[in-house]
Order: structure tokens, then C-alpha cells, then sequence
């Protein structure tokens, strides 16, 4: 029987997180398993784990083989080199003294490693919040400049109200501002607009008598008022003749 060290997957969906277990090859991943080792939450930065370091070492020197997810971890925890320097003590070519003593260097540096990548995260994580409240104080300073401005048009046009107390609208404004219609501009309208319609009535329908010229209206007009002062004048002429009539002399009709 193949023994493996390996992941169980726990936790819920896109937020999972890992037991480190000794179980046989054979069985399924979440399935039964022979001892529980450690712990591995790859949703923190860096991620945390938790481990048995006797236990991993116990297991790897009765041939456990880790898979390659795990190996990284052994190694990052530094499972590995401590099982190396064990084997050296082993095969006589150090003492205890020395291999706790070259394991505890490395876990120095390492741990200097990882404390640097830490100081790193919050640093950017800092700055990032710096730079987003410099954002938002300039949106902010714009938002009161644009509100400043609105304030300062109101106040202009209160300003400009007149005595009355009303506000001149833009069309009443432009009606102030548009000319006086005159006379001669209403008559050029009007004759503006007989000769539109004029032109839109079908020549065909249209005889010589039924469109008369300016002129000739104007003459007709002329001849038509002219009778009727002859008629006046020329009564008011036989009459002052029927008046004026000379009287019969009596001597004359007496000789008659």
C-alpha cells in the first residue's frame, strides 16, 4: 500500500481552504484518510499553514510521498532541509549542535523573507489608500467649485431682477428685442402674400379677364369714380342754370 501526503479540500465555494493529511493513494480526495498533519488557507497573502514538523518528518522517513502541492509547502516551512540535516547526523557527518544550529539560520532568513514580503503588502495596501483619498478630496474640492459657480450665477440673475420683481424669460427678451411691425411692413406682407397665392392657382384656370394687371385695376377704379363726379358736376351745373334763368321782361309781353 501506497501512503501519500496530500490536500482535503474544505470551506465553500471560491473561498477554500485545505487539510494536510497522510492517506492511501487509492482513495478518493475527500474520502478517508489516515492521520491529519496540518492545516494550508491559500486565501491570505502569504498564506497560512500550519504543520507538524515531527509528524511530516515521521511520515517522510517511513517513505510517505508528498504530492507536489505539498512538497512546496514542506519546503516553504522548511520540513525538508530539517529531514536533510537529520540524515547528515544520521550518516555521522555533523553533530545535533550543528545541524539545530545551520536549521535555525535558514529559519531566520526565511522568516526575514517573509516578514519583508508582509511589510511590503501593507505599504502598497497604505499607499493605495493614500492615493484614493487624494482622489476623492480632488473630486470633492470640484464638486464644491461646480457648486460655488451654480451659486454665484443664482445670485447674479437675483441681481438682475427688476423693480417689479419678474424675471424676463428668453422669448419675452426676444420679443423686447425684435423690431415694431409699421405699417408699410404689414402692407408688404399682405401684397407678399397675394402674389404667393396667386402664383399657386394653375395658370389654365385663370383667363385674362379674372387677372388683371395693377394697373388696370387702379384705371378702371379711375373711370368708374369719374362718372359719377361728371353726373354730380353736371347736375349741380343745370341746376344753378334752371336757377339763373333769365326772368321774361313785361314790356315784351305786353307788345305781344
Amino acid at each position: 500500500m501506497s501512503v501519500k501526503i496530500r490536500l482535503t479540500r474544505q470551506g465553500k465555494k471560491k473561498f477554500a481552504y485545505y487539510h494536510i493529511v497522510i492517506a492511501d493513494s487509492r482513495a478518493p480526495r475527500a474520502g478517508r484518510f489516515i492521520e491529519k498533519i496540518g492545516t494550508y488557507d491559500p486565501n491570505t497573502d502569504p498564506a497560512t499553514i500550519n504543520i507538524s514538523f515531527e509528524k511530516a518528518i515521521e511520515w517522510l522517513d517511513k517513505g510517505a510521498q508528498p504530492t507536489e502541492t505539498v512538497r512546496a509547502i514542506l519546503s516553504y516551512k522548511g520540513i525538508l532541509i530539517k529531514k536533510h540535516l537529520m540524515g547528515g547526523v544520521k550518516k555521522g557527518a555533523f553533530t545535533e549542535e550543528e545541524a539545530n544550529r545551520r536549521f535555525d539560520e535558514w529559519m531566520k532568513q526565511k522568516e526575514g523573507k517573509i516578514e519583508a514580503k508582509r511589510d511590503r503588502i501593507s505599504r502598497e495596501k497604505e499607499e493605495y489608500v493614500k492615493e484614493h483619498m487624494v482622489q476623492e478630496s480632488k473630486v470633492k474640492e470640484l464638486r464644491a467649485q461646480e457648486i460655488l459657480k451654480k451659486a454665484s450665477k443664482l445670485a447674479e440673475k437675483e441681481e438682475a431682477v427688476p423693480e417689479g420683481g419678474q424675471v424676463e424669460t428668453e422669448s419675452q427678451a426676444a420679443e423686447s428685442q425684435a423690431p415694431e411691425a409699421t405699417p408699410e411692413s404689414v402692407e408688404e406682407n399682405m401684397s407678399r402674400m397675394k402674389a404667393e397665392k396667386a402664383e399657386q392657382v394653375p395658370q389654365a384656370q385663370m383667363t385674362e379677364a379674372e387677372q388683371p394687371t395693377p394697373e388696370a385695376a387702379e384705371g378702371e377704379n379711375k373711370e368708374k369714380n369719374q362718372p359719377a363726379s361728371d353726373e354730380k358736376e353736371g347736375q349741380e351745373v343745370t341746376d344753378e342754370s334752371e336757377s339763373k334763368k333769365p326772368e321774361e321782361n313785361p314790356e315784351e309781353q305786353k307788345e305781344g
